[in-house]
């Protein structure tokens, strides 16, 4: 479908999301039927049967089978058909998709592409999630009715910060602030340091600040759609330097958006943090400050949806900060245009010289 990068490793959801009920989850746009076999690894089918189209999440399991719930069709772990009742030859085309999953750190991980191509190195990983010097929270599963390009776009741009969480995660203290881009990496990053400024809202309600504060905010953008935010603060008096920020309070906030349709989206949001490890109740805390923000958020990407849909009358312009997003923007298109067509020039014929 339209803006999909297939060829990649989406969010499935959290762990905890798949246990051994039949249970559909759309992706891409295509539904997918997910369990845990018997020995506790995910399976992830094509979630239709190939004979009568039934769903095969309304069907049953028989051990780590699922036999349609229309005319008793079954299918292995691999989506191979191995039984028709009625007839004892099994047709080629009676088969449904696999889709290759992996799971880390209580995330599962699915690949929507050409299974060949799943490289598991490639699935998103920090080193914080395995430190023992910080502690790791999964948050919600946020629901949007927007694009996930938007959305993505929307976590790489701290220009909007100050006006969309103005007592959460900004102040106007930063509305006037440079914004630094670096789009050459693996990851488009976006960032700024407000020096000898009032907390926000966030570290101030968790962080403790009454006093002036350095704070910060790096937004990293990988595609094709994992964003993450590296946060935090640090009293003035401290004068740190932007390589030194474990010295202060930092959290990194992950976004992992899977596209549901061309315009419906999940975000399943956690954070890193490098304080209050011990705290029982800090991760309370912060989940109920992080969902007021990410309200906010839904918001406004709720309402640019809505206007986007309707008939444009002119072409909407671009300022000094949207650099990050176009160059997003440009990336996807790229991967984009690689899945649409098949190079069969690689290796090409030797009545062509060429000279470049």
């Amino acid at each position: 479908m339209g803006n999909f990068i297939r060829n990649a490793w989406y969010v499935a959801g959290w762990s905890s999301e798949i246990d051994d009920e039949l249970r559909r989850f759309t992706i891409l746009g295509d539904h997918v039927v997910m369990y845990r076999k018997s020995d506790g690894g995910v399976v992830a089918l094509e979630d239709r049967c190939p004979h009568r189209l039934l769903p095969l999440s309304k069907g049953k399991r028989i051990g780590d089978d699922i036999q349609c719930g229309y005319h008793g069709l079954t299918f292995d772990c691999s989506g191979a058909c191995i039984r028709v009742p009625g007839q004892t030859n099994q047709p080629k085309s009676a088969y449904v998709l696999a889709f290759p999953t992996f799971e880390r750190y209580g995330i599962v991980w699915i690949w929507m592409g050409d299974p060949e191509k799943a490289d598991t190195g490639k699935v998103f990983d920090l080193p914080q999630f395995s430190d023992p010097g910080w502690a790791t929270h999964h948050g919600d599963a946020l629901h949007l009715k927007s694009n996930y390009l938007n959305v993505a776009e929307n976590l790489v741009d701290p220009a909007h910060v100050s006006f969309v969480h103005p007592t959460t995660l900004g102040n106007a203290a930063s509305e006037n602030v440079p914004v630094h881009v670096q789009t050459e990496g693996e990851a488009i990053v976006a960032w700024r340091w407000i020096r000898d400024a009032e907390p926000i809202g966030f570290f101030k309600g968790f962080g403790g600040f009454t006093g002036n504060v350095d704070r910060w905010h790096y937004y990293y953008l990988y595609t094709p759609c994992t964003a993450v935010i590296d946060f935090g603060s640090a009293p003035v008096e401290d004068a740190i330097a932007e390589d030194e920020r474990d010295r202060g309070v930092r959290i990194f906030a992950l976004h992992f958006i899977t596209p549901v349709t061309e315009t419906t989206s999940i975000d399943r949001w956690m954070h890193i943090r490098n304080t209050a490890l011990d705290d029982a109740g800090a991760e309370a805390t912060m989940d109920t400050m992080f969902r007021k923000a990410f309200d906010e958020d839904k918001a406004i990407l709720e309402a640019v949806q809505e206007e986007e849909l309707r008939p444009a009358k002119r072409r909407p312009i671009r300022i000094a900060i949207d650099k990050g997003p176009l160059v997003y923007r440009k990336r996807i298109s790229e991967l984009l245009e690689l899945e649409r067509t098949e190079d069969l020039a690689a290796d090409p014929s030797p009545a062509f010289v060429y000279h470049d």
